[in-house]
């Protein structure tokens, strides 16, 4: 079985990431409503990025990281930009 970290952009143009073993049934559940909380209030939502893991540990452990993210990292992730993701993550280090 595979599990799924993914990122949501919001109506409000907020970002809402999370992990799920079923991406498809998890946007669908956001988008009805059905999950409450911080999407309920921002619907539509759309998944614009995510990426498959071996475990749901890994997955979750994914979804803390990015949560903790800054927009614009969210951003070159979203975008494929791995040189910007590793130059923004250099930044906040120093």
């Amino acid at each position: 079985m595979a599990f799924y970290a993914y990122l949501l952009r919001c109506n409000d143009g907020s970002y809402y990431a999370g992990h799920t073993d079923d991406i498809d049934l998890r946007v669908a559940r956001h988008n009805s409503g059905a999950l409450g909380g911080y999407t309920a209030a921002r619907l539509p939502v759309t998944l614009v990025w995510s990426d498959t893991f071996p475990t749901r540990e890994e997955a979750f452990a994914a979804e803390r990281r990015i949560k903790g993210w800054s927009r614009a990292k969210k951003e070159a992730l979203i975008a494929g930009d791995w040189d910007l993701v590793s130059r923004l993550a250099r930044n906040r280090q120093g």
